[in-house]
């Protein structure tokens, strides 16, 4: 297993507090292996194994376990005198678990882990149950830096792997198929299809399928554009791609898709003014090979993508992350935690005056002194235009934090 360090080090500092610890992230992107790390770290920290119950609800050895009471007769019949450490993976398979977090949680010495691959399971009745009693930790496939050392490529291989990566994005299997790029192509189609199955059209019943793939891909072809469900809507509706669609069924659709963790959506904050604005957000697909898969490997858009990747990033490293509009102009990412805030603009290159000063006149339109970065793919020393830096990529995504 490639040890995930960052995510790994989260649940050991977060190890026999309080909290119940529950890992997100879209589907294959590595949170079963995770909590299986997990498991090797209390190992070797001198828990007992039968002090720790490992419990995934994928596999079939645990296909009577449905309702929230069969779970907790289930636990409750294992557990001893001593701490258990209960690791439950895909957790929102069974019915009402919350109840069972809940009442393990207040009736035993357990320190409780799971995972889940939708939002569901933080709006669920868990939020209610465990209000400021749950941390959430937010797992994403592959950051590039990852995905050189998962791979064992060298770092001056870079620029060359960059390319692999913009086409096969980071989940972590397509290491083990990545010279094969039919079963790659085949397993990216398998995990899409099962989201959209099983996290999206079964769980919400939906019946116009053909509406909501329709919608995925206006979305996956439009990655970094200003988005809104009116113009999805008449977008659909002029060219006849569906009979009929309208503004209410698109916006749950949307809603639908960000809680399945196939999207990320960026919403639009006045910089000036400090407030957040209500339309014409951005969408970004959580793992940039999925969304080749559903437009094609051929005709790949590098601006977008790059702009994607970049999105991703900075989620990794823990920021909040907004699109900025100041004026006239808008800046790609407002990027914000507790300690700083830095704006991002995202460009394939800036060799060309106007895109050198459009780039910059964004950034410059801001009057605060906080830090302000443009971050191309050119190769050439970082430079700096009064005050605002101007960064190689793929630099910045393996510069150590």
């Amino acid at each position: 297993m490639f040890l995930r360090e960052t995510y790994l080090n989260r649940l050991i500092d977060a190890k026999d507090t309080e909290f119940i610890k529950v890992i997100t992230g879209v589907r294959r992107s590595g949170k079963s292996t995770l909590l299986l790390m997990f498991k090797e770290y209390l190992l070797k920290n001198k828990v007992k194994e039968e002090n720790i119950f490992h419990i995934n609800f994928e596999s079939a050895q645990y296909d009577e376990i449905l309702n929230y009471k069969a779970l907790y007769n289930y636990i409750k019949e294992k557990i001893g005198k001593e701490k258990v450490y209960l690791l439950l993976d895909e957790v929102q398979m069974v019915e009402h678990w919350e109840k069972t977090v809940n009442s393990l949680n207040i009736d035993f010495d357990v320190d409780i882990y799971i995972t889940g691959s939708n939002a569901y399971l933080l709006s669920s009745e868990l939020s209610t149950l465990l209000s400021g009693r749950y941390i959430e930790i937010k797992m994403y496939p592959l950051s590039f830096k990852e995905f050189l050392e998962f791979n064992h490529y060298e770092e001056k291989e870079r620029e060359e792997k960059f390319y692999e990566y913009l086409k096969y994005g980071g989940l972590p299997a397509i290491t083990l198929i990545k010279d094969k790029p039919d079963l790659v192509l085949s397993y990216l189609n398998d995990i899409y299809n099962t989201i959209v199955k099983k996290d999206i059209i079964d769980r919400n019943g939906i019946k116009d399928t053909a509406l909501l793939e329709n919608i995925i891909k206006y979305l996956a072809t439009n990655v970094g554009s200003s988005i809104s469900s009116t113009k999805i809507s008449d977008y659909l509706n002029s060219n006849k791609i569906v009979e009929k669609s309208n503004h209410q069924t698109i916006d749950n659709y949307l809603n639908m898709l960000e809680k399945s963790f196939i999207l990320y959506k960026a919403d639009r904050t006045d910089i000036r003014n400090k407030t957040l604005l209500k339309t014409l957000g951005k969408y970004y697909i959580s793992d940039i090979g999925i969304r080749n898969s559903i437009l094609g490997f051929r005709n790949i858009d590098e601006g977008h993508i790059l702009e994607n990747i970049v999105y991703l990033e900075l989620l990794r490293r823990g920021y909040k992350v907004n699109i900025g509009k100041t004026g006239e102009y808008e800046v790609d990412f407002v990027a914000e935690n507790p300690y700083e805030i830095i704006y991002f603009q995202v460009t394939k290159s800036l060799n060309s005056d106007s895109v050198k000063e459009r780039e910059l006149r964004s950034l410059e339109s801001i009057s605060d002194n906080y830090e302000k970065i443009i971050l191309t793919m050119d190769k050439t020393i970082n430079r700096d235009y009064n005050g605002i830096k101007v960064i190689n990529l793929v630099d910045w995504l393996i510069e150590k934090k």
